[in-house]
């Protein structure tokens, strides 16, 4: 049972699976009320680009990824802001879409990023390394700190931006501050989960929860402690399985979501009966 333990690799990937859990529940619950999934999705296929354009040039990986996923999302908002016309499903999908075909190209040019491509697309459970502990926990770190900081007014941007907007809430810097918060979360996120599995990290925690509770304070509290079960368990069980880290976090997160799912449904059943047997 302890014999993953022994390998430096999977003790960083364990501490990293951790801390990513955190890190996803948290900003997940605030991309799944804000109906911002697809944004996700987009972005952490549009940093692609970012990543590879930063290996190519030398550049800090993590830097290069979060600076291109920052600036699509302000992107993203600006088109949207700005062109009524154009839709935010549409403009995601040509910034996003625009941002990973320039990754690929780049790769099929340069033919030396090809393994870490797909690490970075599958996750790598091996490929953790120092850095990469560090980079999580800072995140984590001021994930929290900046959801701590600006909680009623995040709080009220996420439900009513209209209304938040009316009474002097700077959504346009709020909206800014998320971008960056969610442009950092995916990229410390992708060595461990890889960009095709983050979404689920991201949003599969937060419907979870947010079907076991109706609160946002314990929705948070709760989203957290789902990710952080899923990215650990799934990390052990993807060193027996022989299988990607990433496959393995969403399958557990899928399989509590299932199990949530029934449970919610039985337990508004046995309400509606107490209710009637009440009566």
């Amino acid at each position: 049972m302890l014999e993953p333990f022994e390998y430096g690799f999977f003790v960083r990937g364990f501490i990293v699976a951790g801390l990513v859990g955190i890190l996803c529940g948290l900003v997940g619950v605030y991309v799944v009320l804000r109906r911002m999934s697809y944004i996700g999705h987009g972005l952490s296929h549009a940093m692609i680009g970012g990543a590879v354009v930063s290996y190519v040039m030398a550049f800090n990986f993590y830097a290069g990824a979060s600076i291109w996923g920052f600036l699509s999302a302000l992107l993203i908002n600006t088109i949207v802001r700005h062109r009524r016309a154009i839709g935010t499903d549409a403009a995601i999908g040509v910034i996003t879409t625009a941002g990973f075909a320039l990754g690929v190209a780049i790769i099929s040019r340069y033919r030396t990023f090809t393994r870490n491509f797909e690490a970075a697309l599958l996750g790598n459970l091996m490929g953790v390394a120092p850095q990469d502990v560090w980079a999580v926990t800072a995140m984590t770190l001021t994930a929290l700190a900046i959801i701590i900081l600006t909680y009623r007014r995040m709080l009220f941007l996420t439900f009513d931006p209209e209304v938040a907007a009316y009474y002097g809430v700077p959504t346009a810097w709020l909206d800014s501050l998320f971008a960056l918060l969610l442009a950092g979360t995916l990229v410390v996120s992708m060595q461990l989960i890889g960009v095709t599995m983050l979404v689920g990290a991201l949003v599969i925690p937060a419907v979870t929860a947010r079907l076991l509770t109706d609160s946002f304070g314990r929705l948070l509290v709760l989203s957290g402690a789902i990710g952080t079960f899923n990215g650990l368990c799934g990390t052990y069980l993807s060193y027996f399985l022989d299988v990607s880290s990433g496959a393995n976090v969403v399958l557990v997160g899928t399989v509590l979501f299932v199990l949530a799912y029934l449970w919610s449904g039985l337990r508004g059943r046995l309400g509606r009966l107490w209710g009637i047997e009440a009566h």
